[in-house]
């Protein structure tokens, strides 16, 4: 059994890590790391594991596990690593935006690998360290990959995309409060979102002349769990020319899929599952893609990369069923 370790472990991405490695056939969670929380049970903060475990959080480290998920806030991880050494055989996979840039990526002896298994699961399989994708890139960076494989993203790619109050990462905050969310929307970081750098340097791993400019809005809805977005750039084939460029593109990918008709966020909350829907008007391709943000959006694509990593299947403990009804 995997050996796993969990650090910042009463957040939103830790309580789905735990839910989902409780039902993982090759995983065993050896601690939960949570110094505010210490010798409390997990389901005093993640009620919904209430029968599920008795493990308590802990203030105590195992430094030999066998993998260790950073579930920290933004700009804690490498803090985290620098002060706490673990086992040369212990598997790092950090959920912060800490090592997602190409000039952040080394570490001491080590080179974090970007994890996104539909760009690079041989890279994954035999990374030692990984930097978990952002929520956002992860549903932008889908939608554009194979257009960017096939050098065909020439103009501006603009990006609308909404997220639930879960996006935040922590449990409340002013702008995931009820009274504050409920029958509400905003817009936020506009144009300046920081998963912006990690989705271009994908782009241009796969087009290097891309140099044309990602207008992103990204915007908070009143639902709790998911992302939709849409992005739309010109494009000058036809529609079934472009659906053969998608399905070619993930005809292997465990999760990732292409549909002929709508879609919408029911079909993915709950699972790590991306899925994608073109559409084309005039000289536009219009890419929709939705994804559980806590999920294929972060914990969910972490454990994927743990099983990439161990050479297990890559589903599983990631067989879910959406929340349809």
């Amino acid at each position: 059994m995997i050996q796993v370790g969990i650090i910042g472990g009463a957040g939103y991405t830790a309580g789905e890590l735990i839910r989902l490695l409780l039902h993982h056939n090759d995983a065993n969670i050896n601690f939960v790391y949570s110094t505010s929380n210490a010798g409390n049970k997990l389901c005093s903060v993640h009620q919904d594991l209430l029968g599920s475990t008795d493990l308590k959080f802990t203030s105590d480290i195992n430094p030999r596990v066998d993998v260790l998920f950073l579930c920290l806030g933004h700009g804690n991880s490498k803090a985290f690593l620098e002060t706490n050494s673990f086992s040369d055989k212990t598997k790092i996979i950090d959920l912060s935006n800490d090592f997602r840039l190409e000039k952040e990526r080394a570490f001491q002896n080590e080179t974090f690998v970007y994890g996104l298994p539909e760009l690079q699961k041989d890279a994954i399989k035999n990374a030692n360290y990984i930097a978990n994708p952002g929520c956002f890139a992860t549903a932008i960076q889908l939608a554009l990959l194979p257009l960017a494989e096939n050098n065909l993203l020439v103009n501006d790619v603009h990006v609308n995309a909404v997220t639930g109050s879960t996006g935040a990462g922590t449990m409340l905050s002013n702008t995931t409060h009820f009274t504050w969310r409920d029958n509400n929307f905003s817009s936020y970081k506009l144009f300046d979102h920081q998963h912006l750098g990690e989705i271009n340097e994908s782009l241009k791993q796969l087009q290097s002349d891309f140099t044309s400019e990602l207008l992103f809005v990204p915007n908070r809805g009143n639902f709790s769990r998911g992302i939709f977005a849409t992005a739309y750039t010109n494009f000058s084939g036809s529609l079934e020319v472009a659906k053969t460029i998608y399905n070619d593109f993930y005809k292997d990918a465990a999760f990732t899929f292409v549909s002929d008709v709508d879609i919408h966020l029911k079909q993915v909350v709950n699972t790590n599952k991306c899925l994608l829907h073109l559409y084309q008007h005039n000289n536009l391709l219009l890419i929709t893609s939705v994804i559980d943000n806590l999920l294929k959006g972060a914990s969910g694509q972490a454990i994927q990369n743990m099983n990439l990593m161990f050479g297990l299947e890559e589903t599983e403990g990631l067989k879910l069923k959406a929340n349809f009804f």
